[in-house]
């Protein structure tokens, strides 16, 4: 019997399929596979977060509202300030912020700065709805990694810290970090 190691996954039957190509396309076939394993192991992550999500009643893009919110300080931010660390347009805010407020889990409140502004407000249900699925995502992250030894989960972590300061260091990775 193979070890984890040496068992074939999807990837590997993928990969050689491509020895077909002709020998002017120029494709590194362990770069491929490097490629390939981080997209389909973040698509995953990313279902099962949406999932979790689903389960608290909000989406991934609620979710960060709730999570910018959650740190600002005073559990407190703008409209703008929000859309801005988010990168979307204050119509796509405004629609992330009306339906958190339906649910109960933000709240506008004048700007006390500034009387024709509003601030958004994380509630004490929105906060709980958060921190529950944050919990319950965690643990789901956690079985992710069980696979992996606490030794190879930091060896991985440096090779992909690695690999992101490359990138960061290119000017590739966008400046505010979604999570």
């Amino acid at each position: 019997m193979r070890t984890p190691v040496e068992r074939e996954d999807h990837i590997d039957r993928f990969l050689r399929t491509l020895s077909i190509l002709p020998d002017d396309v120029e494709i590194d076939l362990e770069v491929e596979g490097l490629v390939d394993r981080i997209n389909g192991i973040a698509r995953r992550i990313r279902k099962g977060m949406e999932t979790t999500l689903a389960e608290h009643g909000f989406t991934y893009q609620e979710w960060h509202v709730l999570s910018r919110l959650r740190f600002a300080p005073d559990n407190r931010s703008s409209p703008g300030g929000l859309a801005e660390d988010l990168e979307v347009s204050s119509g796509a805010m405004t629609s992330r912020l009306d339906r958190l407020e339906e649910t109960g889990y933000v709240r506008r409140l004048p700007d006390p700065g500034d009387r024709r502004g509003v601030v958004v407000e994380i509630t004490d249900r929105g906060r709980e709805a958060w921190d529950t699925a944050a919990s319950i995502q965690g643990r789901r992250e956690a079985f992710f990694a069980s696979a992996l030894t606490k030794a190879e989960q930091r060896q991985l972590n440096s090779l992909l810290r690695k690999l992101m300061l490359a990138f960061e260091d290119r000017g590739v990775v966008p400046a505010k970090h979604k999570g």
